[in-house]
């Protein structure tokens, strides 16, 4: 369901399933744990599924939330059109904008940019 690596400085964590419903909570511990131990390097989330489903918008939705909060930069890479406009949509404004790409290495190209 999700892998992670360290690019450049850029924690990218990769979601390979949707977690459905019933694994939204479980995949959202095991990012934030992810994001807490590679604090403070920026966060890029990968939605890999061709059409990401409001569980996976959530969960990514939910990790912006607890990135802003911890001051970490956190950007998302999806090929789905549909999904990028979702969670730009959704968005929460008040912390740290949340940056939308539809490919992951312009993601963490970016990221690693804006974080140097």
């Amino acid at each position: 369901m999700l892998s992670h690596s360290l690019d450049h400085g850029v924690l990218v964590i990769t979601v390979h399933q949707n977690p459905g419903t019933g694994g939204r909570a479980t995949l959202l511990t095991k990012i934030s744990d992810l994001v807490h131990a590679y604090r403070p390097a920026p966060v890029v989330v990968v939605l890999d599924e061709p059409a990401p489903d409001g569980a996976a918008i959530g969960v990514a939705l939910r990790v912006h939330r607890l990135c802003s909060h911890l001051g970490v930069l956190m950007s998302v890479a999806t090929s789905s059109a549909p999904a990028r406009r979702a969670l730009e949509a959704n968005a929460d404004t008040s912390g740290t904008r949340l940056v939308i790409h539809a490919r992951t290495d312009t993601a963490v190209s970016a990221a690693f940019t804006a974080a140097a």
